[in-house]
């Protein structure tokens, strides 16, 4: 029935990788089930027929679709069915997208879509490695005009020593997390998060990584020699070289006038004169060439950019290739804020805010992993002003979720323990202007939000980006780079990281990849720039965190019990530990292993929860003293709680220092009354008395 089934195997760092094709999905362009373990994605690449008109960029959709039947779990939606994307799959899809999509033809404008299916999910074999390499597969021996192929592989760090691929056990014990992805030749994308690693340990990391991916393109090349389809012809996005050659007889000199700006608004409007000059000159030759003319002047000004930067050594705001913009830092710009933090660099200005919250308003996640709650959020949020554009909010995009995902990766390896800080932890970063590298600025204003709130985290961390220029055999780097050396340029390195080392790392590439020369360069450039940014902006503004929380956020404390004890403490049907929070207005949240965390926003009624626990977890011991409350009156005595579910007699003889004939005479029931332990039975019974607790009282 399937004449063309086709099965591949191969052996991935240890683990069997089988690529299965021509039994499912064969409509479309490019096809591949692979399994690596017991994880198993499904790859398709299709391809539109025609090009999309008016457009000037590839138009590609890389979709990591999580399938929560791969973990064999239900979705815990309403609907109980996926729907958007998790932010796990979101990053994963431009995870995969940032080494594919430089790989195209740079003319080609046919809609490509990559749908990679989670339809099994083995935790010791990265879903995200096998679908980027399912990806390449599918391209590959597909008919869409490409030129991988791609491998990737993850790293990790286990005592010391890089691992590749490790498996779920190992990934606990890592220092690092590293995806690497990279053609037989070059690194194409690296992304990695870890533990303040050396800048020595983290370039052999990536190039170990290399070399186990080139054995893996070997095997994928076989694969497109066997079954790979021809490639399509399609009809090219080219420059109309006659145009283009006129558009820069008429422009280039006041082109290069209006880029000679260290300022965004300043060289905007220099070029509006510009491109009216260029329409009136031509429109009369060219009436429907609007879109072309436009292309040419942007296509005018990167010639100019890269032409100053490779042959001059010279760039659009006359900096040396080695110098960082100017830099400030503010915090506790926001008064009621538990913690807030500017960081200006050029014109790119972000403000961080921080918010602490009992353990309770984690985020709960549901996704293909075991991670159910998520303690420590960031959010990044670019508005259309801040680059100048009249643009209405919108919920946030790849593009936003990938920056914030970026800078709480920056970050969390700097974090303290929710056992040393029990808190639930939410940063905002507001991109209040643009010129290149805001996530970077991110991670440094929420460095300072972190400490101005009180976070008593383990280092401050900056960020700074590297990039790159090249034209065959010759390249160069330039640090921190603004918005025209962005788009102008070839490469976005950026990485965060303490004084001790690197936290995070994320390569944007616009090229074929990268040499090991060129890694190690953008690795030494940022380590210097991360120096400077710490030693010379951020410790001048606040060198270590506040030792107090802000007085507006909550004071929590935790404990710890024995797990026999959670269900005094709870109470029958919730009662107990609702009185305690109502007696005190705490908030109070108890975990399986006896983890108790206790919030409020004044610390004394923190601890006053904490005394109510504590006499109800822990045994009554004689000549112990307690505040205990009357609940019933007998004849021969009263009984006396001591703590909520605990309650012991005062033997009328107790009850004071001279005789007592009633009961009465001395409590009623509600009384607040001062008690001393002075047995417990051999059945449990406890024995107070308030005579022995008044003598103490008064010595």
């Amino acid at each position: 029935m399937f004449e063309n089934f086709r099965k591949f195997e191969f052996e991935f760092a240890g683990r069997p990788l089988t690529v299965e094709t021509g039994k499912m999905a064969q409509l479309s362009s490019g096809s591949c089930l692979v399994r690596y373990g017991d994880t198993v994605i499904l790859a398709n690449a299709t391809a539109s027929a025609a090009p999309r008109d008016g457009i000037d960029f590839l138009p590609l959709s890389v979709d990591f679709e999580e399938r929560l039947y791969a973990a064999g779990k239900i979705p815990g939606s309403f609907n109980r069915r996926e729907g958007r994307p998790s932010q796990k799959a979101v990053l994963a899809s431009r995870l995969i997208d940032r080494p594919i999509r430089p790989l195209f033809p740079k003319n080609l404008r046919n809609d490509i879509v990559l749908s990679l299916t989670v339809m099994s999910a083995d935790p010791d074999c990265s879903p995200e490695i096998s679908a980027m390499i399912g990806a390449s597969i599918a391209l590959s021996i597909s008919d869409i005009p490409w030129n991988g192929p791609i491998g990737g592989a993850f790293v990790g760090l286990v005592d010391g020593k890089p691992v590749i691929n490790p498996t779920a056990e190992q990934r606990e014990a890592s220092d690092l997390e590293l995806t690497v992805a990279a053609t037989k030749e070059k690194v194409v994308m690296i992304e990695a998060g870890a533990d303040e690693v050396s800048d020595d340990l983290m370039y052999e990391s990536i190039i170990a990584a290399h070399e186990a991916i080139k054995p893996l393109i070997d095997f994928i090349n076989s694969i497109q020699k066997e079954i790979g389809k021809e490639k399509f012809e399609y009809p090219a996005f080219e420059l109309d070289k006659e145009l283009f050659d006129k558009v820069s007889e008429l422009a280039s000199e006041d082109v290069k006038a209006a880029l000679n700006t260290d300022d965004k608004r300043i060289r905007d409007e220099r070029l509006k004169p510009v491109y009216e000059k260029v329409f009136e000159a031509l429109q009369e030759e060219y009436p429907e060439h609007t879109a072309m003319i436009n292309e040419c002047m942007y296509q005018l000004q990167k010639k100019i950019v890269r032409r100053w930067l490779l042959d001059e050594q010279k760039r659009v705001d006359g900096r040396r290739m080695d110098e960082i913009r100017s830099l400030s830092a503010e915090v506790s710009l926001l008064p009621r804020t538990h913690g807030s933090g500017m960081f200006t660099r050029g014109q790119t200005q972000v403000l961080t805010t921080a918010t602490l919250a009992p353990l309770r308003e984690a985020q709960l996640l549901d996704g293909i992993d075991d991670e159910e709650t998520k303690r420590y959020m960031h959010h990044y949020n670019m508005p259309g002003y801040s680059v100048g554009e009249a643009k209405s909010a919108r919920s946030p995009g790849r593009r936003e979720i990938g920056h914030g995902a970026l800078a709480e990766r920056s970050l969390e390896p700097v974090l303290p323990s929710k056992e040393d800080f029990p808190y639930a932890i939410r940063l905002v970063s507001e991109v209040i202007s643009s010129n290149g590298s805001t996530s970077q600025a991110s991670v440094c204003g929420s460095s300072l939000a972190l400490m101005d709130a009180g976070v008593p985290i383990k280092a401050p961390v900056a960020g700074i980006s590297c990039g790159l220029i090249t034209e065959a055999d010759r390249w160069m780097t330039m640090i921190d780079i603004q918005g025209l050396e962005d788009f102008f340029g070839d490469m976005d390195f950026k990485v965060a990281g303490t004084k001790n080392g690197i936290t995070s790392i994320q390569m944007d590439l616009k090229i074929d990849g990268l040499t090991p020369e060129i890694i190690r360069e953008a690795l030494t450039t940022t380590g210097k720039g991360r120096m400077h940014i710490l030693d010379n902006v951020m410790n001048p503004c606040i060198a270590e965190p506040r030792p107090e929380v802000s007085k507006y956020a909550p004071k929590m404390i935790s404990t710890k019990i024995d797990i026999e004890k959670i269900r005094d403490v709870i109470g029958s049907g919730g009662k107990v530990i609702q009185k305690i929070c109502a007696d005190t207005g705490a908030k109070i949240d108890i975990e399986d292993d006896g983890s108790i965390f206790i919030a409020a926003i004044d610390k004394e009624a923190a601890y006053m929860a904490l005394r109510i626990i504590e006499s109800i977890t822990k045994d009554p011991e004689p000549g112990t003293v307690y505040t205990g409350t009357v609940t019933r009156i007998m004849n021969f005595g009263a009984f006396v709680e001591i703590a909520p579910g605990k309650e012991g007699m005062v033997h009328i003889s107790q009850l004071d220092k001279k005789r007592v004939g009633k009961v009465e005479d001395v409590v009623s029931v509600g009384d607040q009354i001062k008690v001393i332990v002075t047995e417990i039975d051999d059945k449990g019974r406890i024995n107070l008395s308030r005579k022995d607790a008044l003598d103490l009282v008064e010595d």
